[in-house]
């Protein structure tokens, strides 16, 4: 099998031509006041002030409104916020920014957001290889089957049948599963002798030979990489578009999960540190160098905390297992669904090999973030810290996170608080897959384990509330909405897990101060206080004071970055 890797040395040449300009280095300007609204500060007491000064990129003042006035109004310039509400720019904890900019830039989306059902998705796919010549790739993401009527799977059969003539590569919205017709095989040189990465699976069928579905990014990237386009596209102008695209939902600092991921080597991160010289970078983005290239990440001498206030390594990522909705997370017992009978998931890392790394990071000091969805996974994730602190690593120090932490059994929560280990919720999970989760994936009993937020308010232990990007878009207030009313995509009226129901000021707290705490940067974002950078979103109105069910509806009228406004809604 032949594995072709990006032309990195283009993509490095494009970007040095492009000008660079820091986000982060403004000219000195005159003090500004915001004032005439609402602003939460979310600090410590979730204060709110009447009014906030900043000067060069940073929150110098905040409180009352006539005192700032005085003290700084002779040299300022006047903000009325006109009844609106200020928040700390939103953070959304796990993203794959890096790694999905070029997806979003070369894929089609047949998600279910313009497909109902497979059929119409698939009816698209046979549109665009009618359009095109011979040869030339089809390349489309965000099918899910969990929620598209269909079939479970995108095999040979299906995409063959869209073409073969055409090079097919589906993705599916977990980022775990992709699914390539056999002309997307021959291209990339897989044959049915092929033998499986380590953690990653060529599906076959009853026969034994290779069906298209594949199992794991460490699968699924050679074909990927076959497609010219992917290797000729400026990484770069993605990124930055993508970044725009997070402003609109008010986000002022995302992350990348899987750093090195999409080219395959750690170059990966030289890359984002020069499109963060670029005057259209406009969010920080936290990185997680991936487990895979562990090697390579020594070989590189990174560090934590490498790179700048815009672009920096936040800590190191492992994968334990998949998703759940893809029937890939790693259960205790096998999946709900009679089709899924005997199917415990994929283990993605064994305790053995996932320990040998979380020391090695650990002994040089990298926050360990480890990816975990089903609750034999997490399992294995708790059994390798317990070593770790066993072994006399100071785990408060490293402030180890979950992954998703989809479900969490009480004993889970019990050890989670005595290690002192956080949780990431993908609390997407809850809305859009909450009923396929009851009646598929887990059952109406174990599903009441699912993104168990007010269980870990309870217990003392740090969450937060992410996308995933691209497994959702990082809609925050969305999340907040979710994490607040826990109602289904399917069954509006269905409400998973009532008990695990938070308040709005914690659903807040975990999309900005905590989020800012799991990413190792409390000191610099994820609140609106003095010395603290100048991240703020505007909002229509304040999210605690509308009906639960329609907080995604308010509208984010302006985003901050560094005391410089990096969007602004239109006006009809």
């Amino acid at each position: 099998m032949q594995i072709r890797t990006i032309n990195y040395n283009l993509i490095l040449l494009i970007i040095l031509s492009v000008a660079a300009f820091s986000c982060s280095e403004q000219k000195e300007n005159e003090y500004t006041i915001f004032h005439g609204g609402t602003i939460l500060t979310v600090d410590k007491a979730f204060s709110e002030v009447e009014a906030m000064v900043i000067k060069d990129q940073k929150i110098v003042a905040a409180g009352s409104f006539e005192e700032l006035n005085n003290d700084y109004g002779q040299s300022a310039k006047l903000i009325d916020l006109k009844g609106r509400t200020m928040l700390p720019g939103f953070i959304d904890p796990h993203a794959h920014v890096v790694s999905f900019a070029p997806i979003v830039f070369l894929t089609e989306d047949i998600g279910l957001v313009k497909f109902k059902t497979t059929d119409e998705a698939l009816d698209h796919l046979k549109n665009l290889a009618a359009e095109r010549a011979p040869g030339e790739w089809i390349m489309a993401s965000n099918w899910d089957p969990a929620v598209q009527k269909g079939v479970a799977a995108l095999t040979f059969k299906e995409l063959d049948d869209v073409s073969t003539e055409h090079p097919i590569f589906i993705l599916n919205t977990s980022g775990h599963l992709a699914y390539a017709n056999s002309k997307a095989f021959e291209v990339a040189g897989i044959t049915e002798d092929v033998k499986n990465p380590s953690g990653a699976e060529y599906s076959r069928g009853a026969e034994g030979e290779l069906n298209g579905v594949i199992k794991n990014n460490l699968a699924f990237l050679p074909i990927w990489l076959s497609n010219p386009k992917v290797n000729e596209l400026n990484v770069s102008d993605a990124i930055t578009s993508l970044l725009g695209d997070f402003n609109e939902y008010g986000v002022t600092t995302t992350s990348d999960f899987s750093l090195g991921a999409a080219t395959r080597t750690a170059s990966e991160f030289d890359l984002l540190l020069e499109a963060s010289k670029r005057e259209d970078f406009t969010a920080r983005v936290m990185a997680y160098p991936l487990y895979s290239l562990n090697q390579e990440w020594t070989d590189a001498g990174v560090k934590m905390y490498d790179g700048n206030d815009l672009a920096m390594l936040t800590g190191f990522k492992l994968i334990a297992d998949g998703s759940n909705q893809g029937f890939t997370g790693l259960q205790r017992e096998e999946y709900y669904s009679p089709s899924q009978k005997g199917n415990y998931g994929v283990q993605y890392m064994s305790v053995e090999e996932m320990l040998e790394i979380a020391e090695q990071r650990a002994k040089e000091g990298w926050q360990l973030a480890l990816h975990g969805n089903g609750d034999k996974a997490i399992d294995n994730i708790l059994e390798v810290l317990q070593i770790l602190k066993d072994k006399g690593y100071d785990l408060e120090a490293l402030r180890p996170r979950i992954e998703h932490c989809s479900i969490l059994h009480d004993e889970q929560i019990e050890k989670m608080k005595e290690l002192g280990v956080s949780a990431s919720f993908l609390i997407g999970h809850v809305h859009y897959w909450g009923t396929f989760m009851r009646d598929e994936v887990f059952g109406p009993e174990k599903v009441q384990l699912l993104d168990r937020c007010a269980s870990l308010e309870k217990a003392g232990i740090s969450f937060t509330l992410q996308s995933d990007f691209a497994v959702v878009q990082p809609d925050m207030l969305k999340m907040v909405e979710i994490a607040v009313v826990r109602n289904t995509f399917k069954e509006p009226d269905f409400i998973l897990a009532p008990q695990e129901r938070i308040s709005v000021e914690s659903a807040i707290r975990a999309i900005t101060s905590e989020a800012a705490w799991q990413l190792m940067n409390e000191d610099k974002i994820g609140s609106l206080e003095v010395g603290k950078y100048a991240d703020m979103v505007i909002l229509e109105e304040d999210p605690r004071k509308v009906d639960p069910k329609k907080i995604s509806e308010i509208e984010v009228l302006e985003t901050w970055l560094n005391g410089k406004k990096v969007y602004q809604l239109e006006e009809d």
